[in-house]
């Protein structure tokens, strides 16, 4: 799966501010990868198929984060053959809009681009239990984490990396050199 990401230039090497306010290297711009709709629909098969069989057969709804989770949420929902709607932050806090609704107890599957430090996805998680849904597991194209994030659910990446990350005062001499550019969606940490 990594050559898919290689294949749409979405791996990109420098000076990176991640939404989460940590310093990297390396950049994955999934946006990139998703951005060939046979590709999105490739991984989101890819991954739907790890999931559990049990699992997959209680899933009611998919939800995802704007703006990152929208394109493979979607495509999860496809591959699943449920409904897919997402959360957003238009005052910072995340909440379901638009119309969206969840049934008390409704057994959801959240779904992420890339979890970095899996701030988003418990803010996330929070919100769709507001809105009465029930995380019942989560599922992301990349883990960043290298399988180290914990959700609170069973989480299922298609590609954990682990790629370090440093905060503001541990950024190395090499990478302090090189200017920071924040590519992602999110303009404040």
């Amino acid at each position: 799966m990594f050559a898919e990401f290689r294949a749409s230039e979405a791996l990109l090497e420098g000076h990176f501010l991640l939404s989460s306010g940590r310093h990297s290297g390396h950049y994955l711009q999934c946006a990139r990868v998703l951005m060939d709709p046979m590709r999105a629909s490739r991984l989101a098969g890819a991954l739907a198929a790890k999931l559990p069989r049990e699992l997959r057969k209680r899933i009611a709804k998919v939800v995802s984060p704007a703006m990152g989770g929208i394109i493979f949420g979607h495509e999860m929902g496809r591959a699943l053959g449920i409904e897919a709607m997402f959360v957003e932050r238009p005052d910072g806090i995340f909440g379901l809009r638009r119309g969206f609704t969840l049934a008390e107890g409704e057994e959801v599957l959240l779904v992420e681009d890339v979890i970095t430090t899996g701030l988003s996805s418990r803010e996330a998680i929070l919100a769709i239990e507001q809105a009465g849904g029930k995380v019942i597991a989560a599922a992301a194209l990349v883990d960043r984490t290298g399988g180290k994030v914990d959700l609170g659910v069973p989480f299922y990446p298609l590609l954990a990396l682990e790629f370090p990350t440093y905060a503001e005062d541990e950024v190395p001499a090499e990478l302090a050199a090189i200017p920071a550019v924040k590519p992602g969606s999110r303009t404040k940490p």
